[in-house]
């Protein structure tokens, strides 16, 4: 196998593995059982009952 085709081969399926993990990645963040989860996590930080402000 030359440089060439081991290039091809390289680009190829690293472009088919970024696209299943990018789909992956937006399926996990789009599926309706983790919008409660994502809600929570951001209004976290707009909530004072978390915050320590600074005392310890």
């Amino acid at each position: 196998m030359d440089f060439a085709a081991a290039s091809h081969f390289a680009q190829t399926f690293g472009l088919a593995l970024l696209i299943a993990l990018f789909a992956a990645v937006l399926l996990y963040a789009l599926w309706p059982g983790n919008r409660k989860k994502f809600e929570h996590a951001a209004r976290t930080p707009l909530d004072d009952d978390n915050a320590d402000n600074g005392k310890d």
